[in-house]
């Protein structure tokens, strides 16, 4: 079952924030920290299981850190959340619960098809998209603030 937990917030935010702010640069963590106020001990093992799922790429060395893996455009939103649920597999699963008709015929089967609908909504939005939203929201990204086009 989806969950709107603080890691899946924080996963979506940190990719974003990558894709927003990198400029062609490797992002570091405490830039992305010190950006969007996400906890470190959330974000590495987060950022560490994105990079698993080839979502991101890890960049070692001093001026290392996380990029995307592929372009903005074929990430979608779907696959970070899907990412985040194996990382916080729920430790009881509906099917496993006792119902009653009612339960079993009726609920959960709409349970089932809203959650279906949700992630076909969140499959078709990629990182793209959420960047397009940003720049239509005003937000400035720090990639396009350290640009300098002096010859």
């Amino acid at each position: 079952m989806i969950r709107l937990s603080k890691k899946m917030l924080f996963a979506i935010e940190a990719v974003l924030d990558i894709a927003y702010h990198a400029g062609g640069e490797p992002v570091q963590s405490r830039e992305i920290t010190r950006r969007q106020g996400i906890p470190r001990r959330y974000l590495e093992q987060t950022l560490q299981h994105l990079v698993r799922n080839g979502i991101l790429t890890g960049v070692r060395g001093p001026r290392g850190g996380y990029r995307l893996a592929r372009e903005r455009r074929r990430i979608t939103v779907g696959e970070i959340v899907r990412v985040v649920g194996d990382l916080e597999a729920s430790e009881e699963l509906a099917t496993d619960l006792p119902g009653s008709e009612l339960g079993l015929f009726v609920v959960r089967p709409l349970w089932n098809e809203l959650r279906d609908q949700l992630m076909d909504r969140l499959d078709s939005l990629t990182v793209d998209d959420l960047c397009t939203r940003a720049f239509q929201g005003g937000i400035t990204s720090e990639a396009e603030k350290n640009l300098d086009f002096t010859i």
